[in-house]
């Protein structure tokens, strides 16, 4: 049986702005990583909106803002609603980074694109794998 192999590049390919790509084999999409530069800025987020609800997992690499920064805005404020897998040091590190990612810039300004609601909401998502863990994924074509 043959593949379509599609990699789409919202962020991150052609200079040094936070990765965020979309890997679709045959029907299934992945969103790999989800990066935010440090000024928050909206161009990933509207070119990443029409694919929000056809986002089947995303992969996390990196427990930092240049890595997974979007996923509280894209589950809170734009209904992503899939799978998130990431190593176990990832998830902890990852969600404690936006924890204080948050908090620090409400002390600073009137920071208001996610919240700790939706940083939860995100976490609550991700399914922690080890390294190297093979995952069997199902649905679209998947085995």
């Amino acid at each position: 049986m043959t593949s379509t192999i599609q990699f789409y590049t919202f962020s991150g390919a052609l200079d040094e702005s936070p990765p965020c790509y979309l890997l679709q084999i045959d029907d299934f999409k992945f969103l790999l990583d989800c990066g935010w530069d440090e000024h928050f800025s909206m161009g990933v987020v509207n070119k990443l909106k029409r694919y929000i609800h056809q986002i089947d997992a995303v992969l996390l690499s990196h427990p930092d803002r240049f890595h997974l920064g979007i996923l509280p805005y894209l589950v809170g404020k734009c209904g992503l609603n899939c799978p998130v897998y990431a190593t176990i040091p990832v998830y902890q590190m990852g969600q404690m980074f936006m924890y204080d990612l948050h908090e620090s810039l409400c002390n600073v300004e009137d920071f208001n694109l996610f919240n700790l609601d939706d940083v939860d909401a995100a976490f609550d998502k991700v399914i922690q794998v080890k390294y190297s863990q093979t995952v069997s994924l199902k649905g679209k074509g998947m085995v």
